[in-house]
């Protein structure tokens, strides 16, 4: 085990002494017997950390840390595994992260066995005939994942394949970027969606050869619209669900801080009431959208905690899904698969008014904004409406966030640089999506420079990486993997000039992102003052093979010094895809509770 140099250990002691030490406060706890990642460049390595009163009380050698031990210490042997920050989620949907670790498993291998349409029609009856054998009767069928980038028909399912499943009940099925579904006839029904329904603005109802009649498939605010539908009637406690489920999925990958990266009022509320319960065992910074209801954001934005949960700002999107083909663009798609019209660029989810009033008054009060922004016109667009607002408001650090900017150019990078915007990056893709990109999206050469940390890197800027979640699973070490190694599904290197060395990405997960939240003096390293917000690892990521990075997991996720995930301790009364989703049982199991909520709410709508 490597040693952390004399003059460092003793710079991290000494700093620990000149505050509570001297008063001979001892450590509730001590971790030790494994490398220490600290993310501290001052000192980025340790043997062992001690915490007193869920805050770090010392950092050094294993020899110097034991000098705080009494008779009430609890020590923690790591037994040669790594203990780094927890992570902090740079983008992601926390509280509709449960409706992915509680539907039925959609996702293409590795993270599912959907291959083809069969294998999504299989998938969602493995899904009823599991629920019946638990004795709950399922009413409404909801499944997570799909891509038609994956199957090997090449395109979605349609209402007839989905009616197929079943003709009686409702089926709807949620694409893995959240920004598609597909509803059987059912489904559409209980959605109102018929051949007379129109287009909504940022949404496209999809139609069968006639022209007129819905094939099943939803775009964007129309698929939004469907899938409120189908949920609207969950009620309250129905997304409490969703939230102790997220929660729970969250802390099984490492995250500490998780973010509900676009909310309504409702799940606001929400998550405020399961947080005053005990029920989230991470901090939740929560966005809400920035076009639905400003009067509140203002009111509620926050640094300070309420029970784990803060307003951070607001959110505002631009445009749609990259591999979905409707992430806005400055020019046509390569080759894309389906219907469109020539020289077909994607399109805006809001108008370009829309957009530069709501950066205004962010700006203008104070509000820390989020932007979602894929494609280059819709980047165009933002930079556009942040520069007039820096001009109109002046210079402040309010550390605007873009989110995901997967199709930027350099110039606009360079531009954002300029601008002091936190890119959130979203490299998974080089993953999930890289040969779709080079082969469908974007071409071979501009799929190179999807999610571009190499361009941010060169500029010496901080950033985030993120997952997304429910796009995929917020895979902590997935999200490593692809940002070091940028390798696709098929194990081609997407743009190997942006790949990035494990430290920067492992910041990139941790102290940057605190950054970004405004939280770097409390969270995202381990240093004396800050939370004991930890995560244990099997094995130290800057010492493995990077290729093996995935095959790290995480063993522990401490929250405060309390330990609010463990993989020795798997509930196994668990369903089984929560088990897979690192389900931690806080309160009655929630499949049971959702699905029991899912059959009042089916009831409730064929009563209408």
């Amino acid at each position: 085990m490597p040693r952390m140099p004399a003059c460092l250990a003793s710079v991290a002691l000494i700093s620990a002494l000149s505050g509570p030490a001297l008063a001979q406060e001892m450590a509730d706890t001590i971790y030790l017997g494994g490398p220490v990642l600290t993310m501290n460049d001052a000192a980025p390595r340790a043997e062992a950390v001690a915490v007193q009163d869920g805050r770090i009380l010392a950092v050094g050698s294993e020899a110097e840390i034991m000098g705080l031990k009494d008779t009430n210490t609890k020590t923690v042997d790591l037994d040669g595994r790594a203990l780094l920050p927890g992570f902090v989620d740079s983008h992601g949907h926390v509280i509709l992260g449960g409706l992915q670790a509680l539907s039925a498993n959609l996702l293409a291998p590795p993270d599912g066995e959907a291959r083809d349409i069969a294998g999504v029609q299989k998938a969602l009856r493995d899904w009823m005939a599991d629920q019946e054998t638990k004795g709950q009767s399922v009413t409404m069928v909801i499944g997570f994942g799909y891509d038609e980038s994956q199957l090997a028909e090449q395109r979605a399912p349609t209402r007839d394949d989905l009616d197929a499943v079943s003709a009686e009940l409702p089926v709807y099925i949620v694409h893995q970027s959240g920004h598609f579904g597909v509803g059987n006839s059912r489904a559409l029904e209980l959605a109102g969606l018929t051949a007379d329904s129109m287009d909504p603005p940022g949404g496209v109802i999809r139609r069968q050869e006639d022209g007129k009649t819905p094939n099943g498939v939803l775009e964007e605010n129309a698929h939004f619209m469907a899938l409120g539908a189908m949920l609207g009637d969950l009620g309250e406690n129905g997304f409490k669900t969703f939230a102790r489920a997220g929660s729970a999925l969250w802390a099984r990958f490492g995250y500490t801080t998780a973010q509900e990266g676009r909310a309504s009022p409702g799940l606001l509320a929400v998550a405020q009431s399961v947080a005053a319960d005990g029920g989230l065992l991470n901090d939740v910074v929560i966005y809400p959208d920035v076009l639905i209801d400003r009067d509140s954001i203002k009111a509620t934005a926050s640094r300070t905690y309420d029970n784990g949960v803060r307003v951070g700002g607001a959110k505002l999107t631009i445009d749609g899904s990259p591999q979905g083909f409707t992430a806005w663009r400055d020019r046509p798609y390569y080759d894309p698969i389906g219907n469109f019209p020539p020289a077909y660029a994607g399109y805006p989810a809001a108008t370009n008014e829309q957009v530069i009033d709501a950066v205004d008054w962010a700006f203008e009060n104070g509000i820390q904004i989020l932007t979602h922004s894929n494609g280059e016109a819709a980047s165009d667009l933002l930079i556009a409406a942040i520069d007039a607002a820096t001009r109109k408001h002046g210079a402040a650090d309010r550390r605007a966030v873009l989110i995901h900017g997967q199709f930027l150019r350099e110039d606009q990078v360079a531009d954002f640089h300029r601008l002091d915007v936190f890119p959130s990056l979203f490299p998974m893709h080089t993953f999930y999506w890289g040969d779709w990109h080079r082969d469908r999206t974007v071409g071979p050469v501009l799929g190179d420079d999807i999610s571009p940390t190499g361009w941010v890197m060169q500029r010496g800027m901080k950033f985030g990486t993120h997952h997304d979640a429910p796009v995929a699973f917020p895979d902590s070490m997935r999200v490593l993997d692809a940002t070091v190694t940028r390798r696709s599904r098929s194990g081609d290197i997407i743009g190997p000039s942006h790949r990035v060395d494990v430290m920067t990405a492992l910041k990139a997960m941790t102290l940057w992102p605190a950054w970004q939240h405004f939280e770097e003096d409390r969270k995202g390293s381990i240093e004396v003052g800050k939370l004991a917000d930890f995560v244990i690892l099997s094995d130290d990521p800057t010492a493995v093979n990077p290729e093996e990075i995935d095959r790290i997991s995480v063993e522990k996720t401490i929250k405060e010094d309390r330990v609010v995930y463990d993989s020795g301790a798997e509930d196994t009364s668990a369903p089984a895809a929560l088990r897979h989703a690192g389900y931690v049982p806080v309160g009655p199991h929630a499949a049971h509770h959702l699905i029991a909520l899912a059959s009042q709410a089916s009831r409730t709508a064929s009563e209408k």
